[in-house]
């Protein structure tokens, strides 16, 4: 049945200017000067601020934390202006050039977002057996020094309208930084919500930032429990991050907690089985990206006759074409990068999708655990070069890395 609407005059108006939108447009566009757009747009000038392709960033002091193994970098932006702003918990992958290679590493930013309005980051990096660019920074590196970072990146951050008010952090070593910084962001009043951190070490000697967060904890907000593995001491709990502390430290009422996960990835395997017994909704359960599996092999679907082997990957790149020997053992991305190959990358891990490459031939291993690819590019062999491993000689497109 036909609905009668009666339409006023000015509502009529209003639908013909509608109607005629169109043309109208197209006749200002046509008298508009063929030139190129000049205008400076706040909205545009904000969007480049908060995130920008790149930043050159300047290494202004580096700090030691003897006994640790590990050394806290401060950056300052090149052109002494602020730096992109972020959420506490967030990282930035910084570009390096060592003997030859051309490679990217992603590394918690552990100062405080109001110190990135202040023009520095700082971020701290351990010892890492076998750790090309960890040996790189912590031993030739040195103030002066000039870097290129992207901006700020990664979701592991509390989220008002996504997580409880209450936090209970799981660190193990290194994985303590992007929880500094959220305490940090919490005593300086960037952030609303409570901090419970079980931060897992070795001994007491080995414990990171013991210092500054014993004056952190002075805000009833934020408390920290260490854990040592190697060692037993008054004060201190022995051992491993296991269910049992979890329930000592955490609200009786786990629906009132998020937790959340940063440490080596041995540390997230024990955390699996541990955590599988409380019976959490998954969306109270965050980690920090977990990186390449460093023995791929061991995983299930890793084919049998590709352990152990090296094979031929050529990589196309624009209208450039390179082949490059790549283990069965080790990520096509260490690979492209060994060879001095610039390749797009950011986290490293397989979730943000920056180093997203197409295979033209051949086949690969994708972890499960680190797979995060969209159906679409699944369906049509499109990769994440930075978790996946070359089961065979291969060719693949890589996109270049713009934004220099």
């Amino acid at each position: 049945m036909a609905v009668k609407v009666k339409v006023g005059l000015i509502g009529a108006l209003d639908m013909l200017k509608f109607k005629n939108m169109a043309k109208t447009r197209e006749k200002v566009i046509q008298a508009a000067p063929a030139a190129e757009i000049t205008a400076d747009y706040a909205v545009n000038n904000n969007a480049r601020e908060l995130h920008p392709d790149f930043q050159k960033l300047v290494l202004e002091q580096i700090k030691d934390h003897p006994g640790t193994g590990a050394k806290t970098l401060v950056f300052k932006n090149a052109d002494g202006g602020p730096l992109a702003y972020f959420r506490a918990g967030q990282y930035l992958s910084l570009r390096m050039e060592i003997g030859g290679s051309r490679i990217t590493r992603p590394y918690s930013i552990s100062s405080s977002p109001k110190e990135a309005l202040q023009g520095k980051y700082e971020i701290t990096v351990r010892t890492n057996p076998g750790g090309f660019a960890a040996d790189y920074l912590l031993e030739r590196a040195k103030p002066g020094d000039t870097f290129l970072a992207s901006g700020p990146q990664g979701n592991f951050y509390y989220e008002e309208l996504r997580d409880p008010e209450h936090i209970l952090a799981l660190a193990g070593g290194s994985g303590i930084t992007p929880f500094l910084s959220m305490a940090k962001a919490i005593a300086d009043g960037t952030e609303k919500f409570s901090l419970t951190i079980l931060s897992g070490s070795r001994t007491k000697e080995q414990i990171l930032f013991k210092k500054e967060f014993e004056e952190l904890a002075k805000d009833e907000r934020i408390r920290i429990v260490h854990i040592l593995s190697d060692e037993e001491a008054s004060g201190y709990e022995h051992g491993f991050i296991t269910t049992d502390l979890i329930k000592k430290y955490a609200p009786s009422d786990f629906s009132t907690i998020g937790i959340f996960i940063c440490g080596p990835e041995a540390m997230y395997r024990f955390l699996e089985k541990e955590l599988a017994s409380l019976h959490l909704p998954r969306k109270l359960v965050r980690r920090e990206a977990l990186g390449a599996p460093k023995k791929p092999e061991d995983l299930p679907g890793f084919p049998d006759a590709a352990k152990g082997c090296s094979y031929l990957l050529t990589i196309r790149q624009g209208a450039e074409e390179y082949s490059v020997p790549a283990e069965s053992s080790e990520p096509i991305l260490v690979a492209i990068e060994r060879a001095g190959i610039t390749a797009p990358s950011r986290c490293r891990s397989g979730e943000c999708g920056w180093c997203r490459s197409k295979v033209v031939s051949g086949t690969c291993f994708a972890p499960p655990e680190n797979e995060s690819r969209r159906w679409a590019d699944k369906e049509h062999g499109y990769i994440h070069p930075c978790v996946t491993y070359p089961t065979s000689d291969m060719t693949i497109e890589v996109p270049g890395e713009y934004g220099e």
